[in-house]
């Protein structure tokens, strides 16, 4: 078992206070709504339940096992402990975030999907399912966010948020930034009449032709990286729009909702949309 003291696990308190905090300035969250962890080997660094992230200092994290035992926890962990255990359970994730973001939610209480309204979606795994309502804490409901998330790396919670996981946390972010941004695309073509949704061939050739100029990998000019590539955000947003510019961030529960810029020059989210 990891010390709860390594260098690691350290590391993985100080980004979660830090990312917490963008929650809030993101529009994914309010109060102290939400929550994130990020996996060290066999424990999980966890945000505590009723802090508000602004004051959030490192030695406030949580720490348990995999299985939910306690090991650091000055107070109480999340109450979404048990999703995100399920998710680590489930999927080859180091990081989850979940987030109460207002597109998501207002989609989750009219819709069963949310459908290939941009090719960015493949990043996502394609159509994010809508995982039937659990009350929030339950055993129930971190078994609906797994079924949901099969095959995909989002999943949308009905009346309640949303659930994103990544190799990391910066990349779990910027899928849950994406996600919501996707949504505010999708309600914005509502209102133009019947959307025309991508087919799964053309997501399947979004897919293959992403993996096939590498977008998505975090590349560092010293290993060849293009300074221009998306896939190369380095602080956990999009180098030029999509939703760190041009989403979530000046909208959601405090305007209404994120801007109405999408995607700059890159696409949205910061792992791999085009160039």
């Amino acid at each position: 078992m990891y010390r709860p003291d390594s260098g690691e696990l350290r590391a993985a308190c100080a980004q979660l206070v830090s990312y917490s905090a963008r929650l809030l300035d993101d529009g994914l969250a309010v109060g102290s709504a939400g929550n994130m962890s990020v996996r060290a080997g066999d424990l999980v660094a966890i945000t505590p339940s009723g802090i508000g992230y602004h004051e959030l200092q490192p030695e406030d994290v949580c720490v348990v096992t995999l299985d939910g035992t306690a090991v650091h926890t000055p107070h109480d962990p999340s109450s979404e402990t048990p999703m995100h255990l399920a998710i680590y359970a489930a999927a080859a994730a180091t990081a989850v975030v979940h987030t109460h973001s207002a597109e998501v939610i207002a989609l989750s209480s009219a819709r069963a999907e949310l459908p290939a309204i941009h090719y960015a979606i493949a990043q996502l795994g394609g159509p994010v399912r809508v995982a039937r309502y659990v009350r929030f804490g339950s055993a129930g409901l971190a078994q609906a966010a797994v079924e949901a998330l099969a095959d995909r790396r989002a999943a949308i919670l009905q009346n309640h948020g949303a659930i994103t996981y990544g190799t990391g946390l910066p990349q779990a972010y910027d899928r849950a930034l994406l996600l919501e941004w996707l949504a505010r695309v999708y309600r914005l073509a509502l209102d133009y009449g019947e959307p025309r949704i991508l087919s799964a061939a053309e997501l399947a050739e979004v897919a293959a032709e992403s993996r096939r100029r590498r977008y998505g990998e975090r590349r560092s000019r010293a290993n060849g990286g293009d300074p221009g590539d998306p896939g190369r955000s380095g602080n956990g947003g999009s180098r030029d729009g999509g939703p760190r510019d041009g989403g979530p961030r000046d909208g959601g529960p405090r305007d209404g909702g994120p801007r109405d810029g999408g995607p700059g020059d890159g696409g949205p989210g910061g792992n791999g949309a085009h160039p």
